[in-house]
């Protein structure tokens, strides 16, 4: 039986915008919403907040609601694993800044390894959005149905 995998993603937005990111580094990933792997024990609202820090390196989120749930299959990807995908729509009410680079977070990750480092960008909601890859984007649609009009 292939291995499940809990996975959050992070629909941030400020000012009209999605934010969305690549690998410099790894162009093959494409481009991305924040996202990552909900730790043993922790429910999925606090692991969405915490990836999106680790990740972002901004803290002033809001929660506004939970999009959906997916089963992915991400043997197309080269991984015999699927992925049970939680997203949720969050507000950056922080400093609005138009692009940035950081340096992936993680306390878990041993010290001689290389961080990921991402490239930030924000796209205009809801026709700048590009193409997400792995279906990043799957849950955008029920944004509207958010109570937060963006």
């Amino acid at each position: 039986m292939r291995q499940v995998i809990d996975k959050v993603f992070a629909y941030i937005t400020a000012h009209h915008h999605l934010l969305v990111l690549r690998h410099p580094s790894a162009p093959e990933a494409g481009i991305q919403v924040p996202a990552g792997t909900v730790e043993a024990n922790e429910p999925a609202e606090k692991a969405v907040l915490r990836e999106a820090f680790e990740e972002t390196g901004l803290r002033d989120f809001t929660l506004h609601c939970f999009l959906g749930e997916q089963e992915r299959d991400m043997t197309d990807f080269g991984r015999d694993e699927i992925h049970h995908r939680f997203f949720y729509h969050l507000e950056y009410d922080g400093k609005f800044v138009l692009t940035w680079r950081h340096e992936e977070v993680d306390h878990s990750r041993p010290p001689s390894a290389v961080p990921p480092l991402f490239e930030f960008f924000w796209v205009p909601l809801p026709d700048g959005v590009p193409l997400l890859i792995a279906d990043h984007g799957i849950m955008l649609p029920q944004m509207a149905s958010c109570p937060l009009t963006w």
